[in-house]
Protein backbone atom coordinates (compact mmCIF):
# COMPACT_ATOMS: atom_id res chain seq x y z
CA UNK A 1 0.00 0.00 0.00
CA UNK A 2 1.40 3.46 -0.89
CA UNK A 3 1.13 6.15 1.54
CA UNK A 4 -2.16 7.30 2.20
CA UNK A 5 -4.23 11.11 2.27
CA UNK A 6 -4.74 12.15 5.34
CA UNK A 7 -5.56 15.76 5.04
CA UNK A 8 -6.59 18.68 2.59
CA UNK A 9 -6.85 22.47 2.55
CA UNK A 10 -8.60 25.01 0.84
CA UNK A 11 -6.87 28.54 0.70
CA UNK A 12 -8.65 31.49 -0.27
CA UNK A 13 -8.95 35.37 0.50
CA UNK A 14 -11.58 35.14 3.00
CA UNK A 15 -12.15 31.93 5.06
CA UNK A 16 -15.52 33.27 6.58
CA UNK A 17 -16.56 33.07 3.07
CA UNK A 18 -15.25 29.71 2.11
CA UNK A 19 -16.78 28.19 5.04
CA UNK A 20 -20.34 29.09 4.19
CA UNK A 21 -19.98 28.10 0.56
CA UNK A 22 -18.74 24.96 1.25
CA UNK A 23 -20.92 24.06 4.90
CA UNK A 24 -23.76 25.14 2.38
CA UNK A 25 -22.87 23.07 -1.04
CA UNK A 26 -21.66 19.76 0.99
CA UNK A 27 -23.30 20.19 4.37
CA UNK A 28 -19.86 19.76 5.46
CA UNK A 29 -19.57 20.87 9.80
CA UNK A 30 -16.55 23.39 9.92
CA UNK A 31 -15.03 24.45 12.71
CA UNK A 32 -15.14 28.24 14.49
CA UNK A 33 -12.11 30.29 12.67
CA UNK A 34 -8.70 30.36 14.77
CA UNK A 35 -6.93 33.90 15.01
CA UNK A 36 -4.57 35.60 12.52
CA UNK A 37 -1.60 33.96 13.86
CA UNK A 38 -2.95 30.37 12.42
CA UNK A 39 -4.25 32.16 9.54
CA UNK A 40 -8.11 32.30 10.17
CA UNK A 41 -8.08 28.90 9.77
CA UNK A 42 -11.20 26.62 10.01
CA UNK A 43 -10.96 22.56 10.57
CA UNK A 44 -13.23 20.39 8.40
CA UNK A 45 -15.15 17.73 10.46
CA UNK A 46 -13.52 14.17 8.48
CA UNK A 47 -16.59 12.84 9.00
CA UNK A 48 -18.59 15.25 6.95
CA UNK A 49 -16.45 15.83 4.19
CA UNK A 50 -14.96 12.09 4.18
CA UNK A 51 -11.57 13.46 4.90
CA UNK A 52 -10.10 15.73 7.52
CA UNK A 53 -9.60 19.42 5.98
CA UNK A 54 -9.06 22.84 6.70
CA UNK A 55 -9.70 26.46 5.39
CA UNK A 56 -8.10 29.19 5.76
CA UNK A 57 -6.58 32.73 4.17
CA UNK A 58 -3.26 32.31 2.36
CA UNK A 59 -0.69 34.76 3.85
CA UNK A 60 0.23 36.26 0.01
CA UNK A 61 -3.93 36.32 -0.88
CA UNK A 62 -3.68 34.10 -3.06
CA UNK A 63 -6.13 30.85 -3.75
CA UNK A 64 -5.02 27.05 -3.54
CA UNK A 65 -6.02 24.12 -2.95
CA UNK A 66 -3.45 21.16 -1.28
CA UNK A 67 -3.50 17.44 -0.63
CA UNK A 68 -1.40 16.10 2.13
CA UNK A 69 0.13 12.97 2.45
CA UNK A 70 1.32 11.00 5.41
CA UNK A 71 5.07 9.67 5.20
CA UNK A 72 7.30 8.19 7.47
CA UNK A 73 10.35 10.84 7.08
CA UNK A 74 9.50 14.40 5.30
CA UNK A 75 12.43 15.78 4.77
CA UNK A 76 13.89 12.24 2.91
CA UNK A 77 10.36 12.13 0.67
CA UNK A 78 11.44 15.92 -0.46
CA UNK A 79 15.07 14.79 -1.50
CA UNK A 80 12.78 12.19 -3.95
CA UNK A 81 10.33 15.15 -4.89
CA UNK A 82 13.51 17.30 -5.68
CA UNK A 83 15.46 14.41 -7.43
CA UNK A 84 12.77 13.67 -9.53
CA UNK A 85 11.61 17.58 -10.86
CA UNK A 86 10.09 18.76 -7.44
CA UNK A 87 10.68 21.95 -6.05
CA UNK A 88 10.89 22.41 -2.56
CA UNK A 89 8.05 25.10 -0.98
CA UNK A 90 8.18 24.53 3.15
CA UNK A 91 10.84 22.61 4.71
CA UNK A 92 9.75 20.18 7.34
CA UNK A 93 8.55 22.40 10.47
CA UNK A 94 7.09 21.53 13.72
CA UNK A 95 3.97 22.71 14.45
CA UNK A 96 3.75 24.02 17.65
CA UNK A 97 1.14 22.13 20.20
CA UNK A 98 0.07 19.77 17.49
CA UNK A 99 2.82 16.97 17.50
CA UNK A 100 3.15 17.39 13.84
CA UNK A 101 5.57 18.13 11.29
CA UNK A 102 4.81 19.47 7.84
CA UNK A 103 6.51 20.13 4.56
CA UNK A 104 5.10 21.17 0.95
CA UNK A 105 6.57 20.30 -2.46
CA UNK A 106 5.39 21.79 -5.97
CA UNK A 107 5.93 18.57 -8.78
CA UNK A 108 7.19 19.24 -11.61
CA UNK A 109 3.53 20.76 -13.15
CA UNK A 110 3.82 23.16 -9.90
CA UNK A 111 0.97 21.61 -8.31
CA UNK A 112 1.48 22.21 -4.36
CA UNK A 113 1.88 18.86 -2.35
CA UNK A 114 1.73 18.52 1.53
CA UNK A 115 3.71 16.03 3.72
CA UNK A 116 2.77 15.39 7.18
CA UNK A 117 4.34 13.08 9.72
CA UNK A 118 2.42 12.75 12.33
Amino acid sequence: MGQPVVHFEIMGKDTNKLKSFYSDLFGWKIGETMGPELGHYALIDAESSGLAGGIGQDPQGGVRTTFYVSVPDPKATLEQATAKGGKIVMEPTEIPGANTTLAMFTDPDGNLVGLTKA
